[in-house]
């Protein structure tokens, strides 16, 4: 037995050991799974130990209980829809003129007015797991563990770049993705949004040039205005993320880019991920041209097989990267606690951060410290991207079963959204406010892009449990779609 195998939970290892049954048809949809009395003597565990492992499979969508019969094998979940279609290969980086390309605030500030005065049955709209996905006990029990050890911590300054203990535990954690930064280029940041802030605002100065995915995240769209930046939007690949060949056609004809800015891994509201030797023609690429290369990296934890993704901050030799990270969507969405690398660019960050906000909350990052410090954590995300496989797998099921024909979506391998594809040109918008007036979130796709290209597009969330509610909504919603909003 190997040392990972050693780490790993009793239970993982047994679940593990069924999984690989079940795949290669050993255990057949339908079959009954062994009683746990009978994995507990075949495999000498605990009692608490066989249920784990059963429940954990539940989960992942592989076993249905039974009441008063056990555990059987699930036949598998397949979406039957087609993937979202590719761009054209001759699709342009962006308008010869970018500047067109604005007013996302306008559109945003819409859809949160309209939010506001509908109440919200089903939330299917949000980028972030529901509170039971994440280890609400344990932070708390950290939290107190560390207020109790260094009590004078709430009356105390912070260091303007973050605790170093916590920046520390960052430091060692960023090995896994291919980084090796030390705890003293780290600077702790209010979340992911805020590193993009001082990202944007250390290489860039009003009326340059950014460019982005498209579509993209509405976040990022709104912090570029906001900082009289322009987006110039790069076509971008539903299984293989932003076109180097178009980034580099907009080199060519776009000479005030600055900053192009991405998201390699599970890139919102996509899901894609780009593949390794394109991150790295990417970062040659940016290098070369002596344009700043602005990574989040905010859903680089969640892929399904546990194995870890690498950044482009990895291949990064010069500096010439910003890698931004965040816990907001892996571990607290209620800390808002994120970090960056600034790269070359570090001292500029520092004091833009200082000059922006000042330090963060101490405790907080105290308690993340010691509970990221531990296999405590470890444990925790591999239970997390159980749920988010098996949410997304069932919400696609459900949208194959209840949306019309022709709609698409690609299956992504990690991460909490799918992205849907709606037929026959329906508008985003209007499917918006049909659903909101029914007490139903979603996110439409014209929040994505500052052109209109992706209308006919909804993203939505896999971050709750799939439940009754859920796929009552969403049956609703394609009634909704069916009729053209």
């Amino acid at each position: 037995m190997d040392a990972a195998t050693v780490d790993t939970p009793l239970y993982l290892q047994l679940a593990a050991h069924y999984r690989q049954a079940i795949a290669s048809g050993v255990l057949a949809p339908g079959a009954r799974m062994p009683s746990v009395r009978a994995l507990m003597r075949t495999h000498r565990v605990s009692l608490s130990t066989a249920l784990q492992a059963c429940r954990s499979l539940e989960d992942e969508g592989l076993l249905e209980a039974r009441p008063r019969s056990g555990y059987f094998v699930q036949a598998p979940r397949r979406a039957v829809l087609q993937p979202v279609q590719e761009p054209e290969p001759g699709a342009t980086a962006a308008s010869p003129d970018p500047a067109p390309y604005s007013g996302i605030h306008d559109r945003i500030s819409d859809f949160v007015v309209k939010c506001e005065r509908h109440p919200v049955v089903t939330n299917l709209a949000l980028a972030f797991g529901s509170p039971e996905c994440y280890p609400q006990e344990a932070l708390k029990n950290a939290a107190l563990r560390a207020l109790r050890r260094r009590p004078e911590v709430l009356v105390s300054p912070v260091p303007p770049q973050g605790d170093p203990g916590f920046r520390a535990v960052l430091a060692r954690r960023a090995m896994a993705a291919g980084m090796s930064p030390t705890p003293d280029e780290i600077v702790v940041t209010h979340g992911c949004t805020e590193a993009l802030n001082l990202a944007l605002r250390a290489v860039t100065q009003p009326g340059d040039t950014v460019a982005v995915e498209s579509p993209t995240y509405f976040g990022l769209l709104q912090v570029i205005e906001s900082l009289g930046l322009t987006a110039l939007e790069i076509p971008t690949s539903p299984s293989r993320g932003m076109s180097v060949e178009a980034l580099e056609l907009a080199f060519a004809t776009h000479l005030q880019i600055r900053a192009v800015v991405v998201v390699p891994n599970f890139q919102n509201p996509l899901g894609c991920v780009m593949p390794d030797e394109e991150k790295a023609r990417l970062v040659a690429l940016c290098d070369a041209a002596k344009v700043a290369l602005i990574e989040d990296d905010i859903y680089g934890a969640l892929s399904d097989d546990d194995l870890p993704l690498r950044t482009a901050k990895s291949w990064d030799r010069s500096g010439n990267v910003i890698h931004c990270g965040s816990l907001h969507k892996t571990l607290a969405p209620g800390m808002r606690i994120g970090w960056m690398l600034g790269g070359r660019w570090l001292a500029r960050i520092r004091m833009l951060k200082h000059a922006q906000s000042r330090a963060n909350d101490a405790l907080a990052q105290l308690a993340i410290a010691e509970f990221m410090g531990s296999h405590a954590y470890d444990r925790h995300l591999v239970r997390l991207r159980r749920l988010l496989k098996a949410q997304r797998a069932a919400t696609a099921e459900a949208i194959a079963a209840h949306f019309p024909a022709g709609t698409r979506l690609s299956m992504p391998s990690g991460g909490m959204m799918l992205w849907v594809e709606m037929p026959g040109g329906r508008s985003s918008g209007q499917v918006f406010d049909a659903a909101l007036a029914e007490g139903i979130r979603v996110a439409p796709g014209l929040m994505f892009s500052n052109s209109g290209r992706f209308d006919h597009f909804l993203r939505i969330s896999c971050g709750t449990p799939f439940n009754p509610n859920i796929e009552a909504a969403i049956r609703r919603l394609g009634q909704i779609v069916a009729a053209g909003g």
